[in-house]
Formats: C-alpha cells, sequence, structure tokens
C-alpha cells in the first residue's frame, strides 16, 4: 500500500466483511485503531509472524507478481506506515475543543516476561502507547480490574468491567487493549425544534421509533446511479473531520451494495472530483453505538495465523519462547445528536417525508453504512453499519 490511508481503507473493508458474517445488527470500529494496535505487535514480531501481520494490515491485493518484495522494499514500506502511523496520532493529539476523539492502545504484560527496550521505545515513539508489566502469576484479578480501570479512564467512563471475573489465569501473558472514543461537533448543527419521532424500517415488515434530526444545508453529495444509492458527507468542526453515509434507495438493499463495495470504490466514490457541493435536505437518525468485539477468530480468518498461538513468532518483543496473544479486544463508542453531544431533548410527533424545495433528499430511514474520514491523512478512522436504534 503506498499510504495509511489507502491501507486502512482496505484493512477497514476486510475486517469489515468478517464483522459482517458475524453480526446481523449494529456495527462500528476504527479501522485505524485496531491497524495501529497490531502495528504494535507488528514491531516485536518477525519470520512468519511479521509476514501474516503486514499482508493482514497493508499487503497489495494484486496479481502474484506484485506480492513479491525484495525484503529491503519491505522493511521501508512498513517502516514509513509506521511513521505514517506515528504521525496520524500527533495531529489526532492536537485536535481542538470542538469535538473529542481519543484512540487509546495498550499492552499488559505477565511482569516476569523480561521485554526488549528496543521493542518498549520502538511502541512509544510509533504509537505513544505503552507496555505496562502485571502480575498475572500471582494477581490475576487484581491486573484484571487495574486494566478494566484503565480503560474506563480512556474512555469517559463509558465501558465499564471489559473484563469479566474468571477472563485471565496465571498462565496469560500479553493483553493487547484498543479502545476508540468519539464525541464530535457537526460543522452546522441541527436545530432541536425539527427533530421528530418517525420510524426506522429494519426490513419491509419491521420498524422502530426513532428521533430523526433534520437540516438542509451544504453537503458534499452524489448518487450511485448503478447501486442505487447515495452518498452525503457531513463535516465536523473545522472540517477536520467528516462522516461519509451511503444509503440505498430501498429499504433492503443495503447487503447488495456491500457485495458490490470495494476499498477502491469507496475511495473513488468519496474523492473529491466525484462529490459535489448540493443542497441536502438531510434526516438523520439521533444514534449512541456502542460495541464490543473479540478479534481473535476474525484476525486469524483474514491471516494472522500465528498471532495467537504458541508458535508465533515475538522474537522481537522478548528474547524468551513461548509469549503469544492471548486476547484482542476492540471497544468504541460513539454518540451523534443535534450538536454532535449527548443530549436530552423533547421532540414532537411526524412523519413527513417530502422534501424541502431544491433540496436532495437524503432520508436516512432505513439501514445504512457511515464512515468517519480524516481528511488530511486520507485515513478511515470509524466505520460502521446502522441497521436498527
Amino acid at each position: 500500500m503506498d499510504s495509511l490511508g489507502t491501507a486502512t481503507a482496505q484493512f477497514g473493508f476486510d475486517l469489515f466483511k468478517e464483522l459482517d458474517k458475524r453480526n446481523d445488527g449494529n456495527v462500528f470500529f476504527s479501522p485505524v485503531g485496531i491497524s495501529t494496535a497490531i502495528g504494535m505487535i507488528l514491531l516485536g514480531t518477525r519470520g512468519a509472524t511479521a509476514s501474516e501481520l503486514q499482508k493482514v494490515l497493508y499487503s497489495e491485493k494484486g496479481t502474484g507478481s506484485s506480492r513479491i518484495k525484495s525484503a529491503e522494499k519491505e522493511i521501508e514500506k512498513t517502516e514509513e506506515i509506521y511513521n505514517q502511523f506515528q504521525k496520524l496520532l500527533t495531529e489526532i493529539s492536537k485536535f481542538p475543543n470542538d469535538y473529542e476523539l481519543k484512540i487509546s492502545n495498550r499492552l499488559f504484560g505477565e511482569k516476569t516476561y523480561l521485554f526488549l527496550q528496543k521493542y518498549i521505545d520502538y511502541v512509544e515513539k510509533y504509537y505513544h502507547a505503552s507496555l505496562e508489566p502485571v502480575d498475572f502469576v500471582n494477581a490475576a484479578d487484581e491486573s484484571r480490574k487495574k486494566i478494566n480501570s484503565w480503560v474506563e479512564s480512556q474512555t469517559n467512563e463509558k465501558v465499564k468491567n471489559l473484563f469479566p471475573e474468571g477472563s485471565f489465569n496465571s498462565s496469560t501473558k500479553l493483553v493487547l487493549i484498543n479502545t476508540v472514543y468519539f464525541k464530535g461537533l457537526w460543522d452546522k448543527e441541527f436545530e432541536k425544534e425539527h427533530t421528530k419521532e418517525e420510524e426506522f424500517w429494519l426490513n419491509k415488515n419491521t420498524s422502530k421509533p426513532v428521533q430523526m434530526m433534520s437540516q438542509c444545508s451544504s453537503c458534499s453529495f452524489t448518487l450511485l446511479e448503478d447501486l442505487q444509492a447515495k452518498i452525503v458527507g457531513i463535516p465536523y468542526k473545522n472540517n477536520d473531520l467528516s462522516m461519509f453515509v451511503l444509503l440505498p434507495d430501498d429499504i433492503d438493499g443495503l447487503e447488495k451494495i456491500i457485495d458490490k463495495l470495494s476499498p477502491e470504490k469507496l475511495v473513488e466514490w468519496t474523492s473529491p472530483g466525484h462529490l459535489e457541493q448540493r443542497k441536502v435536505d438531510l434526516r438523520l437518525p439521533r444514534m449512541q453505538v456502542e460495541k464490543s468485539y473479540e478479534l481473535e477468530a476474525m484476525l486469524e480468518a483474514m491471516g494472522m495465523r500465528t498471532a495467537f498461538r504458541e508458535c508465533g513468532d515475538y522474537s522481537g518483543m522478548s528474547a524468551r519462547s513461548g509469549l503469544h496473544v492471548q486476547k484482542f479486544l476492540h471497544r468504541s463508542f460513539m454518540v451523534v445528536t443535534e450538536e454532535g453531544v449527548e443530549a436530552a431533548a423533547g421532540t414532537g410527533m411526524g412523519f413527513t417525508v417530502s422534501s424541502a424545495a431544491g433540496c436532495e433528499l437524503v432520508h436516512c430511514n432505513h439501514p445504512f453504512l457511515f464512515f468517519i474520514r480524516h481528511r488530511e491523512s486520507d485515513s478511515i478512522l470509524f466505520f460502521g453499519r446502522f441497521s436498527s436504534p
């Protein structure tokens, strides 16, 4: 892959396909957050394990000849990705007060394992993360509580008791955690008085009530006539981030779009040359999405076959043998309201679907895809499917 944006788009799409197989409802995750965590592991892997992680993260999907790279090229490409992650995480940490965006990663390792100082230095340099020693051997439950406390602190106490009792024991060697917390402010707020209760259609026969926000404003917009769908881009404050919504025309049309979707098409459809500024009558439901995944099986299906096994090569992380990743958890949380912050508001009843004069109607009252992209790096920070309130 030539850039972090392209790499995270490909990785995010591949992971979404795995999540889609296993989840019928809402899906929400951070491609950048998870790939950052994998990148931290990659720093400490060697041999076949390192090759597997490289392919999962950013290997080309082209012909066999395009996959044949010299060792020097692979090292150069890997170092460039590390540098791009470092730059991205530095930029994220400087985001203004208009919204909260926090991507946190941490490795918790058994304290009797001697981790190489070079690895600890690199993971801090490139990923703004650290490896914290804990006593799994003698105090597994106390270690669990310590890890849970860290997760709470990184998610504004939105995620509690991530690991239940019995999650760890004396044989636990390493736990990797990635958390994502996002609370954003729209560049143009939705007016609360325009929010009405409507039906959100899960399919053609089933619906649930939802608080539907609405506004008519200038947005990036395009019609995908072949797919019978439309895309709208909604900017957040300062235009550093935008949410893109991919809405099928038909209530049951999302799966057809997913079957035909590719990361290349997603990049093409949302490129500046493909989108136009239009007046859009946007109807978007209030959303609160919180998801938690154990990703071991999905990442293994994507090609990380030795990373979670004792045969994994972590000789760049520790001189001792037998080290392997036991848990790979991802927890994400997002709130979308009129302002972009969590707020309570009384609303009236209303069922109108007519569009304001001169506006393109984007009425998100049935399942749709959405993703949040960082403008500077072109990286997809968050990707999701909203299927049910």
